[in-house]
């Protein structure tokens, strides 16, 4: 039995990921074999936001299960208690992984240190949401922590931008709903304030560095104005460090 191939399209890097059946092919990497070993983890510990990987198929493209739904973007959640808790199970079942010997990484960004493999993308761009809620686009798991990967996910979520179009007046309120339904200490939360803006920081300077290479996609993104936006929200995040330190500790 054949089955039509829908492209998927939305997503900054979606170019030959297409849909067939109650599956989703994706252009494998280098990488792929590691991300494969780590989404079967996932599963086996019972973590069911995230993709399963079924293989490879006929022309060499990952083979993974399609997750129904709707992303939740550029439109914001309602709500943030449930983002915060699937990243708290994420995390908590990422933790128990054992890479295996062989494994590389697409590790884009440089993490402020090796606690244990993260996803690196947690974003509305990449969350699917449905009968519940799943992170798809593994292709950056890497080495990293959990407070750098939060703090990615805090600047998609909440959002923490001074774009008109996303600024949220109740920034800090949100802040603190994703924060206190992931279940973070105090001393990880007096961390992870001015962490915010270091993350994404080092989002701008992957665009800038990787233009002046002409590495794509990245380039073109550059060219677009995603350098100036990214700069531009972590100026603003920066600006309110103590606001964001006040709001996780009230």
């Amino acid at each position: 039995m054949s089955y039509e191939e829908i492209p998927l399209t939305g997503g900054n890097v979606s170019a030959g990921v297409v849909r067939i059946g109650d599956t989703v092919r994706r252009p494998a990497g280098f990488w792929t074999p590691a991300v494969h070993a780590l989404l079967d983890h996932l599963w086996s510990a019972g973590f069911r936001g995230a993709p399963r990987p079924l293989g490879f198929d006929a022309a060499g493209r990952e083979v993974l299960t399609f997750i129904p739904g709707t992303v939740p973007w550029p439109d914001p959640l309602d709500s943030l208690v449930p983002v915060g808790r699937l990243i708290r199970d994420l995390h908590d079942a990422c933790a128990s992984f054992v890479p295996p010997p062989d494994a590389r990484w697409n590790a884009l960004i440089p993490a402020d240190r090796d606690e244990q493999i993260v996803h690196h993308d947690l974003a509305p761009w990449n969350l699917v949401a449905g009968s519940g809620m799943a992170f798809i686009d593994w292709d950056g798991a890497a080495p990293g922590s959990r407070l750098w990967d939060l703090a990615y996910a805090v600047h998609g979520f909440v959002p923490m931008s001074p774009n008109p179009e996303l600024r949220r007046d109740d920034a800090g309120e949100r802040l603190r709903e994703l924060i206190d339904a992931y279940g973070l200490d105090e001393t990880d939360r007096r961390a992870l304030a001015p962490m915010l803006a270091t993350r994404t920081r080092a989002m701008h300077d992957f665009l800038r560095d990787q233009a002046a290479l002409g590495t794509e996609p990245w380039t073109t993104h550059w060219r677009t104005g995603h350098g100036d936006a990214w700069r531009a929200d972590a100026d603003y995040t920066e600006r309110n460090t103590d606001l964001w330190t006040k709001a996780l500790l009230a």
